[in-house]
């Protein structure tokens, strides 16, 4: 009877565990600036690619005659 119940707490207690590392990581990540300065990507701002605008969204038309 007692393993069942240390299986039970044991389980419970690692759940808990993984919650609080998950909120944790949630919390500390930082926000990305998308559609800063007019731009459709993300704008690198540091590293050997400063400055340069990544993830950059178009689209295509169809609508030409």
């Amino acid at each position: 009877m007692t393993n069942r119940h240390y299986y039970t707490l044991n389980q419970y207690r690692n759940g808990k565990e993984n919650q609080r590392k998950e909120r944790i990581l949630f919390n500390s990540r930082k926000e990305v600036e998308v559609n800063g300065n007019g731009t459709q990507g993300y704008l690198v701002k540091e590293g050997r690619n400063t400055g340069k605008t990544l993830g950059h969204r178009s689209t295509k038309h169809n609508n030409n005659w």
